[in-house]
């Protein structure tokens, strides 16, 4: 086992062409919850899609980046979640009022998906824009992945303040000829899984406990990550770009301009002096400009 306690974990079935893959994000989950505050309901969620997000990177081919957004006119307003082939992982979520709901369309209402994946070989970014079929994450995302990849897909996924956690299966195209009832044989033992499991069990334990008299292959852990350090360089250049005018404004009105980082999770702080500073070396901004106020 890897001594990261945030990793995913692919396994194949060796006598039927199904393959799954478990993640667990503890540390990695933790970071990303710290200082933010999120109501328990929209925690799960975001939780849940990092888990689910993680999986679905890890089978990236070759260099990338991969990003999922849930855009609602619910409480939940915005979910994003990022994370390139190297699984340094990345979410955020925005929430509008109480966060009242126990299923996902509860929560963020009439809404819709947006995926992007950046590839070196692509000129512009390939976006799609998928429906919010089902109410939880884990429906959601089944019904994206067998309508993407045309073979069935199921999906169980756990989260609560300390970890997020999920257990994925996958059909594929050889499996009815294998075994014509594996794959609705594999599912059910799957669906026995308990959240407390999810959560509690190591990749091993979980796989003999739901599939004991199956022949499973588990491969080596990858380490999941969530290493953003400051970049007050990036932030100083945004700055920059919306000219004194603008920023002496907004010290005017509050005293000092503050910029949060919603992704990364860093809050950067400028008082008069810094802003005089910012213009005593202009430089240029290529990026899209963080929360600021």
């Amino acid at each position: 086992m890897s001594e990261s306690t945030s990793w995913v974990r692919r396994f194949l079935f060796e006598a039927l062409d199904i393959r799954g893959a478990l993640v667990r994000l503890d540390d990695v989950w933790q970071a990303l919850q710290a200082g933010r505050d999120y109501p328990p309901e929209v925690a799960r969620v975001l939780g849940q899609m990092c888990a689910v997000s993680t999986i679905i990177a890890g089978n990236l081919k070759q260099p990338g980046r991969l990003t999922f957004q849930i855009h609602g006119d619910g409480p939940l307003r915005l979910l994003v979640v990022d994370c390139p082939e190297s699984l340094n992982l990345r979410a955020m979520a925005k929430v509008d009022g109480p966060a009242e709901g126990e299923t996902l369309t509860q929560l963020v209402g009439a809404g819709r998906m947006q995926l992007s994946l950046e590839l070196p070989s692509m000129r512009e970014p390939y976006r799609s824009l998928v429906p919010l079929e089902g109410d939880s994450v884990a429906e959601v995302f089944e019904h994206y992945l067998t309508q993407s990849e045309q073979q069935p897909a199921a999906l169980w996924l756990a989260c609560d303040g300390e970890a997020a956690c999920g257990l994925f299966l996958q059909k594929l195209p050889g499996a009815d000829a294998r075994d014509a009832d594996g794959w609705d044989r594999v599912q059910h033992l799957a669906s026995t899984v308990r959240p407390d499991e999810l959560l509690g069990l190591d990749a091993e334990h979980l796989l003999v406990r739901l599939f004991n008299e199956e022949d499973v292959r588990l491969f080596a852990p990858r380490e999941v990550s969530h290493d953003w350090p400051r970049d007050p360089q990036k932030v100083e250049d945004m700055l920059r770009s919306l000219g004194r005018d603008e920023l002496d404004d907004i010290l005017d009105e509050h005293g000092e301009v503050v910029v949060h980082d919603d992704l990364g999770n860093h809050t950067y702080r400028f008082e008069p002096d810094d802003i005089d500073a910012l213009f005593d070396d202009e430089g240029d901004d290529d990026d899209a400009p963080p929360t600021l106020h």
